[in-house]
């Protein structure tokens, strides 16, 4: 923009300086020219008086000599010949005699010449000549042309810059308010900007401020309702608490306890989360759009992230499988862990991978028949841990629809949305296709935190629990 706004200073300018450069340029000359021709006519004029009076030569080169500019002055006196170096054509001093009129015109070898006739006693005609080199013609018109031209130059290059300051005020200011615009996009609901700039550009920054009031207020309020909610469900919690206590110690009631225990932790996390003031993790910064790849300044340590939200994915998966394989006993169905034994470090939250494998595995018990076997499993390569969940269930028809959010016509879709947006959080991908044990295969590819080498050698395995079928 700042060079178009100095393309467009500049051609203003140079329209303008040449509109009144070349008249300008063409008036001065003429007015040079006039005035030497006027200043070559008074010494020929000053002649004829002292023509009338005396024809002797000696006083007439007297009186010649005490004239200004009349060097080349000369007389043409009748049947004497001429008093000085004559630069006159022949045919215009007999046309000047015969005619008795003045003349004054160019002369084919350059310079400007004035015949005088002067009319003597016994009816002669002397004829006064002055001529005019072409150096005395323009004399002083290239000093001004040049100062003319200086002049336009320099105002030329004073509204270059002129406008280049006023371009750079403009781009400034619509640069912070484009930087601003991305930052709000990527999460910082903090971000705000200093209206500055033309009016247009100020009420923009204005109205930027405004909407993220706005956001962050509405957003406050929507967290504020989910933390609400989420209270709301202690209450039937501890009608459960109170019903597991009258159960009696057994088994059964253990297992429900457990699940108890767990949900209201969940609970507890979710209000948690929900009432701290609009801090985002690298989940919710990841994607500005559903589908979309996360941006370099958006995912790794370069985002700004918060020191703590780096977990051993391995570690918190083991956890979360011992939970499941709790209820997968209970449903007769076989469940198979293998995790590798090299660090499995990634930029996400315990809670972030928790809530992949939770909405993975609980995909597995919610859509396929009891006695259905599945297996979990955890890979390092190069640069990315790899998350495997399988199962032996029917498969998933179409993969790309369930990765739709909301698109599901027998769920929300949100839980494949959450592992998506989780593995975009850290540079990875999700892919659905068919697994090893005959049903759908949902392989979680995780970014491998910046902070440990990245080894090309893939680790051993740890194996985990296995629990098979009861025969």
């Amino acid at each position: 923009m700042r060079r178009s706004l100095a393309g467009v200073a500049l051609a203003v300018t140079s329209m303008v300086a040449l509109s009144f450069l070349i008249p300008l340029a063409v008036l001065v000359m003429s007015l040079a020219r006039q005035q030497s021709i006027t200043a070559a006519e008074q010494p020929a004029a000053a002649m004829a008086p002292i023509l009338t009076l005396t024809t002797d030569p000696d006083d007439l080169r007297e009186s010649m000599a005490g004239l200004d500019r009349a060097e080349h002055l000369v007389i043409h006196l009748p049947g004497s010949g001429a008093i000085g170096t004559s630069h006159a054509p022949a045919e215009l001093l007999e046309r000047a005699e015969r005619g008795r009129e003045s003349i004054s015109q160019d002369v084919p070898d350059g310079g400007w010449i004035y015949l005088q006739p002067v009319v003597l006693p016994q009816d002669r005609v002397a004829v006064v000549e002055n001529y005019v080199p072409e150096s005395d013609l323009t004399r002083g018109v290239a000093a001004s042309w040049t100062v003319m031209v200086v002049l336009a130059v320099g105002l030329l290059i004073g509204s270059v810059l002129v406008a280049d300051r006023l371009g750079a005020k403009v781009v400034r200011s619509s640069k912070e308010l484009a930087q601003a615009s991305y930052v709000l996009g990527e999460g910082n609901l903090s971000t705000r900007v200093v209206p500055m700039g033309p009016s247009e550009l100020r009420d923009a920054g204005v109205a930027f401020n405004a909407m993220a009031d706005r956001m962050t207020e509405l957003l406050a309020i929507e967290r504020e309702l989910v933390a609400d909610l989420s209270h709301r469900l202690r209450t039937p919690l501890t009608a459960l608490h109170l019903a597991t206590e009258r159960m009696g110690p057994s088994p059964e009631s253990g297992r429900v306890e457990a699940a108890v225990c767990a949900l209201e932790a969940e609970l507890q996390a979710i209000i948690t989360t929900a009432r701290t003031p609009l801090a985002m993790g690298p989940m919710g910064r990841a994607l500005r759009d559903a589908g979309s790849p996360p941006s370099p300044s958006s995912s790794g340590a370069s985002a700004g992230r918060p020191p703590g939200e780096r977990s051993e994915a391995g570690e918190v998966i083991r956890r979360r499988a011992g939970f499941w394989a709790v209820l997968a006993e209970q449903q007769d169905r076989c469940c198979t862990l293998d995790i590798a034994e090299e660090a499995t470090t990634v930029d996400l939250a315990d809670d972030d991978i928790a809530a992949v494998v939770d909405a993975l595995v609980g995909n597995v018990f919610r859509y396929t028949a009891d006695g259905t076997a599945f297996a979990i499993s955890v890979d390092r390569t190069a640069q990315a841990v790899e998350l495997l969940v399988e199962d032996e269930g029917p498969g998933i028809p179409d993969p790309d629809l369930a990765l739709a959010r909301g698109s599901s016509t027998s769920s929300t879709g949100l839980g494949l949305d959450i592992v998506r947006r989780a593995a975009a959080a850290t540079g990875g991908s999700v892919h659905i296709g068919g697994g090893a044990l005959g049903g759908a295969s949902v392989r979680v590819t995780f970014g491998l935190s910046t902070d440990i080498p990245r080894n090309p050698l893939r680790g051993r395995r740890r194996r985990g629990n296995k629990r098979r079928r009861p025969s």
